[in-house]
């Protein structure tokens, strides 16, 4: 047969492929990343059909997948929107990058793959899906809770330390010695704080030059410059993820929400082409001998998560329940998290990274949606069983309560009132003013 058919069949049915499990996943309501990596896992070396003909063009599809991934993640937010989360809650990112990309680290250590993969892993556990985390957001109805800026925030402070840490790692993985590594970074740490500066000087004259009101001049004009901007970077060893996301804060306003819609679908079919493509040079029989680091990572940042959610929570002043509802749904990792393995994978740096991340992901990209329905009703009834406990022993002798230690007193005074009945809706001072539920 002719190789331009067999190509035309292979693609053809890899794409439908994909829409049915995307549709799957839909009606289960469950994010489809897992299934778009089985997918590959399928497809690709040691799977059940190997790809033959189409394989280089999957190859190109995933690269531009991953730079409209940054650019749609760009165009969320504004420079001014970027600039003051980072001066408000930079400590907040601190202990989040601290908490969650220690374990990554020191598993690979552990595991005897050296510093390049450790700073690798590290990424890995360390970003959350802010794809998946935006659903989950919308799909339980918790947009308009005080909480949500909160979740966001972190979201964007991890988003902008890419543009940092992707130049390091795409260094790394290349083998480059410290002082063009040095020169790498400190290129990437200008070309971003120039492109901040001027999106927020002159962010509404580069929209004003972009826009236009026919739908197709508007996407022709934005994919273009976007994959120009990302060749560029490359080129220059940056990275054309950051690249892409640059562009994407540098549009606003009206530019940017009608770029948004135009681009979502192009978005979407690369981006399940990618997964598709990181499945593709992952051995599905590479998987069984990591699956337990993956389980025990999983676990651990699962936790890790949880507790500097709660603790951004706190420090943001939300009630109990909003700061176990914080850190349950910032449990997700996903795209970003495959984005980071593939630059190692592509480079050879640890042949089982790749496998580990891909079982890891699959394991929190599941638990992700459960951890952000049930870990608020699994802490507060853990609370509440150990104030009744505490309430259920006996009193102590007038004498002891006098010489009880006042820190004591104060920790017992500070534990929380709690509902008796399960289920019960969050009251109306943890919802902003019109928010959801």
């Amino acid at each position: 047969m002719h190789s331009s058919a067999v190509f035309l069949i292979e693609f053809g049915a890899i794409i439908l492929g994909l829409g049915l499990l995307g549709r799957l996943a839909g009606r289960f309501q469950f994010s489809p990343i897992p299934l778009y990596l089985l997918a590959g896992l399928a497809f690709g070396e040691g799977g059940l059909l190997p790809l033959g003909a189409s394989e280089d063009f999957v190859a190109i599809g995933a690269e531009i997948g991953v730079i409209l991934l940054l650019l749609m993640l760009g165009l969320e937010y504004t420079a001014s929107d970027l600039v003051s989360n980072l001066r408000t809650q930079y400590p907040s990112g601190l202990v989040d990058f601290t908490f969650n990309a220690l374990p990554g680290a020191v598993m690979a250590l552990l595991l005897g793959w050296g510093p390049v993969a450790a700073v690798v892993l590290a990424g890995v556990t360390w970003i959350s899906s802010s794809g998946v985390i935006a659903k989950i957001l919308g799909d339980l109805g918790r947009l308009g809770n005080r909480e949500t800026p909160v979740i966001l925030s972190v979201l964007v402070l991890e988003d902008l330390a890419m543009a940092v840490y992707l130049p390091i790692v795409t260094a790394l993985v290349a083998g480059v010695g410290i002082a063009q590594g040095s020169l790498t970074l400190a290129l990437a740490l200008g070309v971003a704080g120039a492109v901040l500066f001027v999106a927020v000087r002159y962010g509404r004259l580069i929209s004003r030059f972009v826009s236009s009101d026919d739908p197709e001049k508007l996407l022709l004009v934005v994919l273009g410059l976007t994959l120009l901007v990302a060749g560029l970077a490359q080129q220059l060893q940056v990275s054309a993820a950051v690249g892409a996301f640059l562009v994407g804060i540098a549009l606003s306003g009206e530019v940017a929400e009608g770029a948004h819609n135009l681009l979502s679908p192009l978005r979407d079919l690369f981006a399940a082409v990618f997964f598709v493509f990181f499945g593709l040079h992952t051995d599905p029989a590479s998987i069984p001998p990591v699956i337990l680091p993956a389980l025990a990572l999983a676990v651990v940042t699962a936790l890790t998560k949880i507790a500097s959610g709660y603790w951004a929570a706190k420090r943001a002043g939300i009630s109990a329940k909003g700061r176990w509802r914080t850190g349950g749904t910032l449990v997700a990792r996903g795209e970003f998290s495959i984005v980071i393995a593939g630059l190692a994978v592509t480079a050879g740096t640890e042949p089982e990274l790749g496998p580990l991340a891909t079982a890891y992901v699959l394991v929190l990209v599941v638990a992700g949606p459960l951890a952000a329905r049930y870990t608020e009703p699994i802490a507060l009834r853990v609370t509440a069983w150990r104030e009744a406990r505490q309430r259920a022993r006996p009193a102590k002798p007038a004498a002891a309560q006098e010489v009880e230690p006042e820190a004591e007193r104060e920790a017992a005074a500070e534990v929380p009132r709690l509902p008796a009945q399960r289920g019960e809706t969050a009251p109306d001072d943890e919802r902003s003013p019109g928010g959801g539920a």
